[in-house]
């Protein structure tokens, strides 16, 4: 037979080989074997799908396929510096402390329609992936958050904070819409119908949720709704509200976070309008501060600490045993104050 007629022997498929055709790493075909550390069920069938094609053979004793705890988290905060994410990240990191694992931080405070957002959310994955996290947190107020994550949840056990429950990874959240109606029954409750509600942002869960609420507890009451004013959650977008709104349109106000609440008492405090003798306030968070406002804030406390705490363990849980975890909701407690009173 001529040299140009033999069969040249075919190389041995490297598990590189099938990481590229199940569209995966070698790391991820290398827990697909090891069983340390977790695989999502399709990853998994796309990898047998490729050990097949390929006629793979794993050699298990290879001492550079051993795949080690790094007992690293890696958590991704996205949106506006405010209370609620700081106080999340503290949960997680006393949490993380106990458990004895190192937490790596990336925050893309970008807003989630700037063009380059889904980009930095790319970069700050990569650099978990590539500092081998066994796992990453991800809190977020965005909706759509899922489509910007590139799948990463095939890689590495995922669970995000989000008031969604997501179908491909763990998830948990304080329940926002349950905050929202807690405020809004005390207002009605005390008489008020002509109740102003101050928006978080657009494509955010939880100012959508709070919104929600204030729809459906006007609807039950038999109250009409008052055209919803939006803010960013800042002080100063709720003084910019206050200070062109017209005083007589309500009595009583929901205000979607208390930073906004603040600024909007303000605004109406310089135009002579006090609360609680010329209307009601209520707010959501129940930050520290609330209770020193003048005067002291009706608010909805929202356990953001303990949502840092549940949130990490359940990522710890999915990285021990490579089980889903049942999606948890903490439930807020409503705290009156000095901001409101009975409707005149």
């Amino acid at each position: 037979m001529s040299e140009q007629g033999a069969r040249q022997p075919q190389p041995r498929p490297k598990m590189v080989d099938v990481g590229r055709l199940a569209g995966v790493s070698a790391q991820t075909v290398s827990r697909f074997y090891t069983g340390k550390g977790y695989v999502g069920a399709e990853t998994r069938e796309r990898i047998e799908s490729a050990i097949a094609q390929l006629n793979y053979q794993f050699n298990g004793s290879a001492r550079n396929l051993r795949v080690n705890a790094t007992r690293t988290v890696g958590v991704l905060a996205t949106g506006p510096s405010v209370y609620g994410t700081w106080s999340i990240l503290q949960g997680l990191n006393e949490a993380a402390h106990d458990a004895r694992y190192a937490v790596f931080t990336s925050w893309v405070e970008s807003g989630w329609t700037d063009a380059g957002t889904p980009q930095e959310i790319h970069e700050a994955l990569d650099r978990f992936l590539s500092a081998r996290v066994d796992g990453i947190l991800i809190s977020s107020p965005y909706l759509g958050i899922e489509d910007a994550l590139d799948r990463v949840w095939e890689t590495v056990p995922v669970v995000i904070l989000s008031g969604r429950a997501w179908a491909n990874a763990d998830s948990a959240t304080v329940d926002s819409c349950e905050a929202g109606l807690l405020a809004m029954h005390h207002l009605l409750e005390l008489g008020h119908r002509r109740i102003l509600h101050i928006a978080g942002p657009e494509r955010v869960n939880e100012a959508h949720d709070r919104e929600r609420a204030y729809r459906r507890a006007m609807a039950e009451a038999g109250a009409t709704p008052l055209p919803v004013l939006r803010g960013d959650w800042s002080a100063q977008s709720g003084a910019d509200i206050g200070e062109g709104i017209d005083l007589r349109d309500f009595t009583a106000v929901f205000s979607a976070n208390d930073q906004m609440a603040l600024g909007f008492m303000g605004a109406l405090r310089r135009r002579d309008h006090i609360a609680p003798d010329d209307y009601s306030i209520v707010g959501v968070d129940d930050m520290p501060d609330a209770r020193h406002f003048a005067p002291p804030l009706s608010s909805v406390w929202m356990d953001f600490v303990e949502l840092g705490r549940v949130g990490f363990r359940m990522l710890a849980e999915r990285i021990t045993t490579g089980e889903r975890v049942a999606r948890q909701v903490i439930h807020p407690n409503l705290v009156p104050r000095g901001s409101s009173a009975p409707a005149p």
